[in-house]
C-alpha cells in the first residue's frame, strides 16, 4: 500500500447484517486483493468494468489480485449510458453464468455509476443475489452512487427505472484514480459533492465556498476530506431509510428536475448525469425562492458556488436539448418517486435546509420552467 494510502478515511454504512463500509483514500487499488481476499470463499473474483476503465486501472487490480492468490475473471461492456440496458444486463449475466459464477463469489464493480448500478443489479439477480464489491473511479461514483445500494438499468420510458435495492460488501474508493478524470466529469462529480451540503450541513457549503476549487482540482487533502464528508452524509440517510419510504428522497436534490433534463436529451453524452443535477440543483431552489420559501439570496449563492467550478446553472444554457417546458413536464411525470399521480419534489427553506414537497403542482412547474426557458 502506498503512504497516502494509510491516511485514507473509512466509513460505516450502517444497516445491520448488511453494513459494510467505505475505504477512502489513494493507492487501494493496488492493494485490493489483500482486502478483497477475506471476502472470498473461492481463488477467484470476477470483476464488470467498461473499455475505458480497463484500459487504464484492469491490468493494476489485476496484479493486486494475483498477489493475493485470486485468479481475475474479466467483462468489459462498452463506455456510456447504453450500457445501462436490459440487452446488456442480459449478456453481463450470460457471461456470469457460462463462467461458472456461484452465489459465493465476488463480483467487482470497477468503473463509474453506469458499471456499477450494472453490475449491483446483475449481483442482485445473480442465482437469487451474490456478493459484489464497488470500486468506482468517477468522483461522482465515490461520492453517490457506489454507496447505498441502489442498482438499476434504464427504460426508454426514462432513466433507472428498472432496479433493485442491493447492497454492496465493501466500497473502495481510491481518490488516486481520478487524476484520469476529464474536467467534465470531476464537475460531474462536484455536484453532487454540493448536494450534500445543500440538504442538511451548511456548514459544508461553507467550506466548499473555500475550498471547492481545491477538490475540482483533486487536491488530495481537500479531496478525501470531501469525499468523506459526502459518505458519511449519505450512509447517515441511508441507515435511517434503506429503501427511500422516507427522508432517504432528499438525497433527490435536484433530480427530478435533472432526471427530466437527460430524459429529454435522449441520454447522450451531450448532457452528464451530474450537469444535470447541478442545473436541476438550481432550479429547484429557485422554485422554492418562486414559491416563497427561501430567499432569492441564498437561491443565488448555491447558484454562485456551482458556476465558479463551472457548472451551468440556467436552463437555457444547458448543454443537448432542445428543451421546452411541456417536454420535461411529461418526462418529471415518468418519475419513478411519483405516488397516486403526484409528484415529488425536494425544495428548500433555505441553504443546508431541504425537505420532500410530496404533492408539486406540474401545472406550476410548467410555468415555472417556461420562464426559466425565456431568461436572458
Amino acid at each position: 500500500m502506498t503512504e497516502t494510502a494509510t491516511a485514507l478515511h473509512s466509513v460505516r454504512v450502517d444497516l445491520g447484517a448488511r453494513s459494510y463500509d467505505i475505504k477512502i483514500g489513494a493507492g487501494l487499488i493496488e492493494s485490493a486483493g489483500a482486502t478483497l481476499a477475506p471476502l472470498t470463499r473461492q481463488p477467484r473474483v470476477f470483476v464488470l468494468t467498461d473499455g475505458t476503465v480497463g484500459g487504464l486501472y484492469a491490468g493494476t487490480l489485476e496484479k493486486s489480485l494475483s498477489a493475493a492468490g485470486l485468479d481475475m475473471r474479466l467483462k468489459a461492456v462498452s463506455p456510456g449510458e447504453g450500457a445501462k440496458s436490459w440487452a446488456i444486463l442480459g449478456e453481463v449475466l450470460d457471461w456470469l453464468l457460462s463462467e461458472g459464477a456461484g452465489r459465493d463469489d465476488i463480483l467487482v464493480a470497477l468503473g463509474g455509476g453506469i458499471v456499477g448500478d450494472l453490475t449491483g443489479l446483475a449481483a442482485s439477480l445473480m442465482k437469487r443475489g451474490m456478493t459484489f464489491v464497488q470500486v468506482p473511479t468517477t468522483l461522482l461514483a465515490q461520492v453517490d452512487s457506489s454507496v447505498g445500494g441502489k442498482t438499476a438499468v434504464n427504460a426508454s420510458q426514462g432513466k433507472n427505472l428498472i432496479g433493485a435495492f442491493y447492497q454492496p460488501a465493501l466500497v473502495l474508493a481510491d481518490t488516486g484514480l481520478l487524476a484520469s478524470l476529464p474536467e467534465r466529469e470531476r464537475l460531474a462529480g462536484y455536484a453532487e459533492i454540493v448536494k450534500y451540503a445543500l440538504i442538511d450541513d451548511a456548514t459544508f457549503f461553507d467550506w466548499l465556498e473555500s475550498h471547492g476549487r481545491d477538490v475540482v482540482a483533486l487536491k488530495q487533502d481537500a479531496l478525501a476530506e470531501a469525499v468523506a464528508v459526502s459518505c458519511r452524509a449519505k450512509a447517515r440517510i441511508v441507515s435511517q431509510d434503506e429503501r427511500e419510504s422516507g427522508v432517504r428522497a432528499l438525497l433527490n436534490l435536484g433530480h427530478t428536475f435533472g432526471h427530466a433534463l437527460e430524459a429529454v436529451n435522449g441520454f447522450r453524452s451531450t448532457l452528464l448525469h451530474g450537469e444535470a443535477v447541478a442545473a436541476g440543483m438550481a432550479l429547484a431552489l429557485r422554485y422554492s425562492a418562486r414559491l416563497g420559501l427561501m430567499s432569492v439570496e441564498d437561491a443565488h449563492r448555491a447558484e454562485a458556488l456551482l458556476e465558479k467550478a463551472g457548472l451551468v446553472t440556467q436552463l437555457n444554457r444547458v448543454p443537448g436539448g432542445p428543451y421546452t417546458s411541456s417536454a420535461l413536464v411529461e418526462a418529471m411525470k415518468q418519475d419513478k418517486k411519483g405516488r397516486a399521480g403526484k409528484i415529488p419534489l425536494i425544495l428548500a427553506r433555505g441553504l443546508g435546509q431541504a425537505f420532500i414537497l410530496p404533492d408539486a403542482d406540474l401545472a406550476d412547474v410548467g410555468e415555472f420552467l417556461e420562464g426559466e426557458l425565456q431568461r436572458s
